[in-house]
């Protein structure tokens, strides 16, 4: 069996995973997720875009926790659901992107302002392999993990 995103061409895998979304060629404007067509920015005309891959720290801009189950298709890890925490970060880009907090981690390890670091974790097994998502890790003040 294979670890396979659950979302194809959204986020790189590997020791050092990142975000993908694209930039216009015109204003430089990024987007996430991936965007085509037309540059939303109001300024701009550009209709050219380029693969960018977003910073993978960034600020924790607002957090919540999810007490009940999300309609489908979200897909439960378990049965029972169990809460989990969802986290908004700000990115160097200039782009706020929620994600779930990575496994272990709840709102009593969230503050605003704090750092948090994108990682990859199984989203759920299916008869192929492992499906994979992002997901955001706090990370303490001296830049290193936090431990849990």
């Amino acid at each position: 069996m294979t670890a396979t995103p659950a979302i194809d061409g959204w986020f790189t895998t590997g020791p050092d995973p990142a975000l993908v979304g694209t930039r216009c060629t015109t204003c430089g404007t990024v987007f996430f997720p991936r965007k085509a067509g037309f540059c939303s920015n109001p300024a701009c005309a550009g209709d050219e875009f380029e693969d960018a891959e977003l910073s993978r720290r960034g600020t924790i801009w607002s957090y919540t926790d999810a007490q009940y189950q999300p309609p489908a298709p979200y897909i439960p890890s378990s049965d029972p659901y169990v809460p989990f925490a969802l986290a908004a970060v700000e990115l160097a880009e200039g782009l706020v992107v929620l994600g779930q907090v990575a496994q272990g981690y709840g709102v009593a390890d969230l503050r605003v302002g704090a750092e948090a670091e994108l990682v990859v974790e199984t989203l759920y097994t299916d008869e192929t392999g492992d499906r994979t998502i992002w997901r955001w890790k706090p990370v303490t003040e001296m830049g290193e993990e936090s431990e849990q």
